[in-house]
């Protein structure tokens, strides 16, 4: 067993690609049509209640496995295989960075908040604001997965 490190420069690589997926993923979702956002949403709903739930318990491990849930349910709604693929590796990565911020999580009374607006976004199918939630998204966990790496840093 072996434990992969991640440097700063590849957490902004991976979440930019992220952001890349998921707004092509949110046009082919939106382009898809009504009940194709609907089911979607359906399923986003249910993960954000879940999510919810597991912050006021302060489930570390679950917030972080539905935090990614909703992010490949999200995609994997836009029905485009190759998509979906990309962001299973994606997913792999950006899981070995949420884990390793258990401890110094600034934001995880937003996060909820966060997951919601995009749902509602999509839900309304406003494209552009939309893409802007996904961007302030990515945007946010990169700060704070590199606050939390400088800080480890710092401190050796």
């Amino acid at each position: 067993m072996f434990v992969l490190e991640l440097a700063i420069q590849d957490i902004r690589e991976i979440y930019a690609v992220r952001e890349a997926v998921e707004s092509t993923a949110a046009d082919a979702l939106l382009d898809a049509g009504s009940k194709r956002v609907k089911d979607t949403c359906q399923v986003l709903k249910k993960i954000v209640r879940d999510m919810a739930k597991q912050v006021a318990l302060s489930d570390w491990q679950a917030i972080a496995r539905l935090d990614m849930d909703f992010h490949t349910t999200f995609v994997a709604g836009a029905g485009n295989t190759r998509l979906i693929r990309i962001y299973q590796t994606l997913a792999a990565e950006s899981r070995m960075c949420i884990l390793n911020l258990e401890v110094s999580y600034p934001r995880i009374d937003v996060l909820v908040e966060e997951h919601q607006n995009i749902l509602d976004l999509l839900e309304a199918g406003d494209r552009e604001e939309l893409h802007k939630a996904i961007k302030r998204h990515m945007q946010k966990a990169v700060e704070d997965l590199t606050a939390s790496s400088e800080e480890t840093h710092i401190a050796n």
